[in-house]
């Protein structure tokens, strides 16, 4: 009898011990997977940073022993959030200097940098960023006289929304050896009268750059942590950082190896030869956390200053075409540089003629039958003829809130012509199959639930204009979220590991206030992630 006693005690120890120890169950959810077998579910298991289970029937965990369990009270939950172009450290960065955005006059500018100034006494350099002119109500250029008269021993550099135009004061441009004889090459110095106005637009801006005193190591520590939070704070998991030299990334890289970055980031090398000849040389760097595998390269400017490199002039402003800031030449040259590596081109083309310069340089060094998944960033203003040579090679990178931001104006630049081939996000996803979506922040606020509303509405929060601003071009909900989960994942070649709820992913994921396929559209913007999560860890 003690034996048989003994034998169904083992037998009950064996039959416990089948169950599964896991980190993380999150039950009663309702799950938008991204993964076109399984849609749906209502649970998902974590173990090992990793997607264990996700399914529909709660009886299946019964198979498992959660050292944690999360009762999601039937709210939505997504896959963590990949905002595919935006400019992280800058985020963080922004959070050092006078924040501008919003701003409705420049009397409101001077204001702010004041209130700056007297916060930061001992400060002898003073950065702003965000004024729009285009959102006052005398949309010209701004002028650097008032700056001068409060500022004339500190210097002042005030950087417009798009990061394609300065406004500086006299001690800047002292500072930066910039007078009326400077050459503009692949931009504009502004003069009024003969004067310097303080304005500069593209590739002078970079005489300024030189002259900014250098952060030390805590403060870009500061900066990327305050970012990180931010980003934390929106459900996004994933960021792709257009533009970032050596010694960032290798930064990035280490926080994240000593756990105090946990972020995760594609990283794209600003196009510097030194950095450029560094990364190509060394090939792709790849981590859990961290993907350097393509060179951001800058064709033309921004519509919003007039920089964007169009075929035929401005509809505003005769005789002007803005500019291309990196040659023709040099564009072909790298982008043959680029194809002999391992590495994607991603390149900020907006204005149509910066577009056709792009697709024709691309076409010319990718080989049908290879997988490279090179971008084209924000494809804004495109010829339609030339939207065909989008395709499987060469995928549009756009940011939806660009459309609800410029559509004020953009036909007073374009005309109604060319406003055809602009914004045309539907049109774009019908030829590549699939769309990255980002924000461009801070350019664009951080939310990625704006990006989604401007995506399906093209209207702004106050609702215009009524039906949407080209609507025609409207992403249904299902496409915009897998714009913002599984097509960047996928621009990025990161979709075996994320981008979707799959078992072998990583448990990056976020639990939203509303169910963001089913809320009415008003209620978009106001979304919220109530818990983001990277790989399996509450981060927010």
């Amino acid at each position: 009898m003690r034996i048989l006693f003994s034998f169904i005690v083992l037998l009950l120890i064996s039959s416990c011990s089948t169950t599964e120890v896991v980190d993380l169950i999150v039950r009663n959810a309702n799950i938008y997977t991204m993964d076109d077998e399984n849609p749906n579910a209502t649970y998902l298991v974590v173990n090992n940073e990793k997607i264990v289970a996700v399914g529909s029937d709660e009886n299946d965990l019964e198979a498992y022993e959660a050292k944690e369990i999360i009762d999601a009270d039937q709210k939505t939950l997504i896959p963590g959030i990949i905002d595919a172009h935006c400019h992280f450290y800058g985020l963080g960065l922004n959070q050092q200097r006078v924040d501008l955005v919003g701003t409705l006059s420049y009397e409101e500018i001077i204001s702010k940098v004041q209130a700056f100034e007297q916060e930061n006494p001992d400060m002898q350099f003073i950065l702003g960023r965000g004024w729009d002119q285009n959102d006052w109500a005398v949309k010209d250029f701004p002028t650097k006289e008032k700056l001068d008269a409060l500022f004339p021993d500190k210097a002042v550099v005030l950087e417009r929304v798009d990061g394609h135009a300065y406004l500086v004061n006299q001690k800047a441009l002292d500072l930066a050896n910039i007078t009326v004889k400077t050459p503009s090459n692949g931009g504009a110095i502004l003069k009024k009268n003969g004067k310097l106005t303080g304005v500069l637009v593209d590739n002078p801006m970079q005489r300024v750059d030189r002259i900014i005193p250098e952060l030390s190591r805590s403060e870009q520590i500061q900066a990327l942590k305050k970012a990180e939070d931010i980003c934390f704070s929106y459900g996004l998991t994933t960021v792709n950082d257009a533009g970032l030299s050596r010694s960032t990334i290798e930064l990035i890289d280490s926080l994240q190896q000593s756990g105090d970055l946990k972020i995760r980031v594609y990283a794209m090398v600003s196009n510097t030869p030194r950095d450029v000849n560094h990364f190509l040389d060394k090939g792709i760097l790849k981590t859990d956390r961290l993907n350097v595998r393509s060179v951001k390269v800058y064709a033309d400017g921004a519509l919003g200053s007039r920089g964007a490199a169009l075929k035929e002039e401005y509809s505003d402003q005769h005789n002007h075409f803005g500019a291309m800031v990196t040659p023709v030449a040099a564009i072909e040259q790298l982008a043959q540089r680029i194809a002999d590596s391992e590495y994607q081109m991603n390149t900020h083309a907006i204005g149509d003629s910066a577009n056709a310069v792009v697709l024709r340089a691309y076409q010319k060094v990718l080989k049908s039958d290879t997988d490279r998944r090179w971008k084209i960033e924000h494809a804004q203003v495109i010829d339609l003829d030339d939207i065909e040579n989008f395709g499987t090679q060469i995928l549009p990178s756009v940011q939806p809130t660009h459309a609800t931001s410029d559509m004020y104006w953009a036909e007073d630049r374009l005309g109604s012509d060319r406003i055809e081939g602009a914004y045309a996000f539907k049109t774009l996803l019908e030829k590549s199959g699939v769309l990255p979506l980002g924000t461009d922040f801070p350019v664009e606020q951080v939310s990625p639930f704006l990006t989604f509303y401007a995506a399906v509405t093209r209207q702004d929060t106050a609702g215009y204009p009524e039906g949407g601003f080209m609507e025609s071009e409207k992403l249904s909900p299902e496409q915009a979220l897998k714009g913002m989960t599984l097509w960047p994942a996928y621009s990025n070649f990161e979709e075996e590991e994320k981008g979707s709820l799959e078992p072998g992913k990583w448990a990056d994921f976020v639990i939203l206030s509303k169910d963001i396929l089913k809320a009415a559209s008003d209620e978009l913007p106001n979304i919220q992630a109530e818990k983001t999560f990277v790989a399996g860890v509450q981060v927010h």
